[in-house]
């Protein structure tokens, strides 16, 4: 094709044809850069759907891992509200001993001794390029203040972790009341919340300890009454910011759900 062309303009020269050539030679200049134009055009194109295609595939990663820090949050915010419900029970059979449950006494002390961490997925996104290729600048905007959000309830949650092993779990030693309480849980069966798989249930007997237990004044100590008003205050602070997490995963699942194959 650069042949023909060329052998046109020579034949111009040749035939004294000047203003023809350079007519001529000005529009093949217009023809190679609509060329390049249009090359470019076509290129930016294809990276442009490269890209788009990239974004999916992203979303999808997304949804799964957000779907799955969703179900695992609300898992922490009801084991902390099953530790509250347990509190208030221990609480009532302080203010009201005739009331008192040995049973119900060990369920809610092994709720309370439980500690519900949040542990999200960590992706590969966020503080990457692959974070730009993400059209939405209000899922961005979300991602790129995930980090900061789930620090602030993980700070929460290392402040009951120094609660549960400083104090909950000393005094459960204490009290002389720990081997009752395993026995309480496992003799029966017992499957975990935070268990990875939801269906096992394992059991077991430790039997009772064969030292009688004094709950009156287990009841009458003052500490005794304390730790169960702590975690209540401690879990439900907890649970407020885990809820305002909460949202923020709905939030960017509608927007992910929104944009995917848009």
């Amino acid at each position: 094709m650069i042949k023909f062309f060329r052998k046109i303009r020579q034949n111009l020269l040749s035939e004294g044809k000047t203003g023809k050539y350079f007519k001529y030679a000005l529009g093949e200049i217009f023809l190679v850069m609509i060329g390049i134009l249009l090359a470019l055009q076509v290129t930016d194109w294809n990276e442009r759907r490269k890209g788009r295609i990239l974004e999916q595939k992203i979303l999808v990663q997304l949804k799964s891992e957000y779907e799955a820090n969703l179900a695992q949050l609300e898992e922490k915010i009801y084991m902390r509200n099953r530790a509250i419900e347990a509190s208030h029970n221990l609480l009532s059979f302080i203010d009201n001993p005739e009331i008192f449950d040995e049973e119900t006494f060990y369920t809610s002390w092994w709720h309370i001794a439980i500690d519900p961490t949040f542990d999200p997925i960590q992706n590969d996104i966020i503080g990457t390029d692959k974070l730009q290729l993400i059209q939405n600048e209000k899922l961005v905007s979300l991602l790129s203040n995930w980090s900061t959000e789930v620090y602030q309830v993980e700070e929460q949650e290392k402040q009951y972790q120094i609660l549960r092993n400083q104090f909950i779990l000393p005094l459960i030693i204490k009290s002389g009341i720990s081997r009752n309480l395993n026995n309480n849980i496992w003799k029966d069966g017992y499957s975990p919340v935070e268990a990875l798989d939801k269906s096992s249930s394992l059991e077991f007997r430790i039997n009772p300890s064969k030292w009688k237990i004094d709950f009156k004044e287990i009841l009458a100590d003052h500490e005794q009454e304390g730790i169960p008003a702590m975690v209540i205050s401690f879990h439900q602070n907890t649970n407020i910011q885990s809820g305002t997490l909460r949202n923020r995963i709905i939030e960017m699942l509608d927007i992910i759900n929104s944009e995917i194959k848009k």
